[in-house]
């Protein structure tokens, strides 16, 4: 099901968050980041885990601090979850998201662009989406570590429309974190939820161009 809260927008580009939209990622990481702080004696919750979502390095260790105070060591805690989480991954894989496929065939098929703008490291995203053969489709990459801000800032959906040669009202942004919502928006693109650890609150309700349950409900946002 799609809801839509705006005036239709003609689509030229679509702009990819990896984790909890290609990749059923996100779980993990809200996994491993509450291993790895109750391995050091933090207790977080689910709910602080999610807040950690979509954030690089810098912004994650800001969050992070407001969480449990500036003499918590995120780095290490982080390098932990890191650990543990790839060797989950060395051992299980990871999964795509379902309609991924039939989703990119279709913006193929109408010659639209795609692109990835992910806050992870450009060598975890190719590590992750090449044994699936997904990583080749995507016109082009964007991380967290190729801007000066990563999200919530706008700073990598302004350069993922750049690196499809558009402007950024003519892409859809597909996101499912508060943090990537707020990214999308601020760089004046179409930002599209697909809800996936949570329900999504009002305020980043009101940001939304549209809402979709799944990748396939996309498709009718291209034509």
């Amino acid at each position: 099901m799609l809801t839509r809260y705006n005036d239709k927008s003609p689509v030229r580009g679509v702009l990819f968050d990896v984790d909890g939209v290609i990749l059923d990622t996100e779980c993990l990481y809200s996994r491993f980041w509450m291993e790895a702080c109750h391995f050091y004696g933090f207790p977080m919750t689910r709910e602080q885990s999610l807040q950690m979502r979509s954030l690089n390095k810098t912004a994650g260790q800001e969050k992070f601090h407001t969480l449990f105070g500036p003499s918590a060591d995120y780095a290490t805690i982080r390098q932990k979850r890191i650990e543990l989480m790839d060797a989950f991954v060395e051992k299980e894989g990871v999964a795509p998201k379902p309609d991924i496929c039939a989703l990119l065939d279709a913006l193929e098929q109408r010659g639209i662009p795609c692109a990835i703008t992910s806050s992870s490291p450009r060598q975890r995203l190719q590590s992750y989406l090449t044994p699936l053969n997904l990583y080749h489709r995507f016109t082009k990459v964007v991380t967290g570590y190729d801007v000066p801000k990563g999200k919530p800032e706008p700073d990598i959906y302004l350069r993922g429309a750049a690196e499809l040669g558009l402007e950024p009202g003519a892409c859809l942004a597909l996101e499912d974190s508060p943090a990537g919502i707020l990214s999308a928006f601020r760089a004046g693109c179409l930002p599209v939820l697909i809800p996936d650890q949570d329900c999504p609150g009002e305020d980043t309700l009101s940001l939304l161009y549209a809402k979709a349950d799944t990748l396939a409900d996309i498709v009718t946002l291209l034509d």
